[in-house]
This record gives C-alpha cells, sequence and structure tokens, in this order.
C-alpha cells in the first residue's frame, strides 16, 4: 500500500509529494505468493469428446473454469493450452488468454510446461477444464502452501470420502498421506484396504489441482512416464517415483468433474440452482 503526502514549499507555491510504502502487519516476513494459472484444454477427450466447449448456462465449460480461477485472489492471470484451433477460438470470443500447444504431449503436464517454459514465474497453477464448479478458494488454498515451505515444489488437495461408492469407483482418485501431509501414493482403487476386524482408516479424493514451482514442473515435464503412472493412467504419480514430494492439503469443497455427459448434466442441474439461489 503506497501513502502519498503533499507539502506546500514556503511562498513558492511549489507541492513537493513525498510517498512512500506501507507495509500491513506481517506482510515482509509471510508473504502472499501469486500463481499464474494455465488451464490445459484438449478437444478428443477419451470419454467424452469436446466436453470443454458444452455448454453451461449460456456459457462453454472452459469459460466457466476460466472465470472461476481468475477469481482467485491469489491468481495473477489465466492462460488456456491448447492444441485445438475450436478451443482457441471459444477462449478468445470471450476475451480469454490461450495459447496453441503441440497436438503431441501425452499428458495435460506437459502441456502446460511447454506454455511455462515461456513465461516469468515463480508458481503454476495447473487447473483442470472439465471442473466448471471449481471453487475459487481451492486454488488460493493449494497456493498458500508455499507461503512458509521454499522446499515445496508441488501442492495439490483432497477431500474426504464418505460414501462407499466412491471409494470404489475408478474414476475418482484416491491418495494416502503421510502424517505431515505428504502424498504417499495415488491410485484409482480404493485405498487404503482395512482388513476385517482393524480400524478403519480415512479415505481421501484427491483433487486433481495442482500448484508447482516453475522449476519442478519443467524438470518434472522433461521426465520419461514411469510405470506407476502408466499403469494407473495418473500423471502425478511421475512425480512420486522421481522423488518429487506433494504436498496435500484438506479442502472441504466439492470438486465436479465432467467426465461423462451424465456429469454434464448433473453439473447443469447444480449450476441452475445455484443461480436461482
Amino acid at each position: 500500500m503506497r501513502d502519498c503526502s503533499r507539502i506546500r514549499d514556503g511562498d513558492s507555491g511549489l507541492r513537493i509529494v513525498l510517498r512512500f510504502d506501507v507495509h500491513p502487519s506481517g506482510s515482509l516476513e509471510n508473504p502472499v505468493p501469486s500463481a499464474i494459472a494455465i488451464i490445459p484444454a484438449r478437444y478428443q477427450s477419451s470419454r467424452f469428446p469436446g466436453k470443454v466447449l458444452a455448454e453451461i448456462d449460456g456459457r462453454t465449460m472452459i469459460e466457466h473454469v476460466y472465470r472461476r480461477a481468475a477469481a482467485a485472489t491469489s491468481i495473477a492471470s489465466v492462460i488456456v493450452a491448447t492444441d485445438d484451433e475450436r478451443i482457441r477460438a471459444a477462449v478468445a470470443a470471450f476475451g480469454g488468454e490461450v495459447r496453441m500447444t503441440s497436438p503431441h504431449h501425452p499428458s495435460g503436464t506437459d502441456r502446460i510446461a511447454e506454455v511455462a517454459a515461456g513465461l516469468d514465474a515463480g508458481l503454476i497453477a495447473n487447473v483442470q477444464g472439465d471442473e466448471p464448479l471449481l471453487e475459487p478458494a481451492t486454488i488460493d488454498l493449494a497456493v498458500s502452501a508455499f507461503a512458509h515451505d521454499p522446499s515445496l515444489g508441488i501442492s495439490t488437495l483432497c477431500r474426504r470420502i464418505d460414501d462407499p461408492a466412491d471409494a470404489a469407483n475408478p474414476n475418482v482418485t484416491k491418495v494416502v498421506v503421510d502424517r505431515d501431509g505428504h502424498a504417499l501414493y495415488f491410485s484409482r482403487s480404493a485405498i487404503p484396504f482395512v482388513r476385517p476386524g482393524c480400524p478403519p482408516a480415512p479415505v481421501w479424493r484427491h483433487i486433481g489441482l495442482y500448484v508447482c514451482r516453475r522449476d519442478v514442473l519443467l524438470r518434472l515435464a522433461a521426465l520419461p512416464p514411469t510405470p506407476l503412472e502408466q499403469a494407473e493412467a495418473l500423471e502425478q504419480l511421475r512425480a512420486l517415483e522421481h522423488g518429487i514430494r506433494i504436498k496435500v492439503l484438506e479442502t472441504a469443497h466439492q470438486a465436479i468433474g465432467v467426465d461423462t455427459p451424465e456429469d454434464l448434466e448433473r453439473v447443469r442441474r447444480i449450476s441452475a440452482s445455484l443461480a436461482r439461489a
């Protein structure tokens, strides 16, 4: 915050303007980091082609995600990374920033890294393009993990699973964490397995939002795909297999990804009810 004071210099009428910076208490000791959000968006989704251009309340899904990411206080700017001209045109139509990328990237992380390589940014937020009900506060939470840990490379989020059907659903990615909140493993299987007669352990749903230090992201994208990553089709396992820690923070917000036309109809109903509220 900048404070300005004006002083009149005697009879000359000259006005001297003094400017000095006033920092909020604690801001120098605990700076709030900011990030650039990049949304990887491809048209040829295996289960639902073209889903990011599906309409929800008169706007495309990618526009909903873009605007929600831009509403996060920790986000300095938002960029859509795509290899498809239809997505580029849709983003440009609502005034969003978009970059064209190679069509040969095997994962969203690789697509984001291509864009991040040309950016001057310390932190990059990987925001999924198929979560139109994303809460901006979840991005801020993931970014906040970097405020006090200079050694941290990647952060992500989780939410407790209470429905056994979600725990068994391979489309719901699960994560187990250590006592310090770092990821031990991600899986499509129901983990942890609880033997009969043993006390139950909490089951956590992984929220597919990541914040990475730019140098860690570029290093990760340069590494070859790993066996666990390929077996589970979960790109975050590449980081764990190469010894890169991932901090996992709990959120109460429920992320609703659109993987099928049925998911889209569910999101449309929720969005319509929120609009009427």
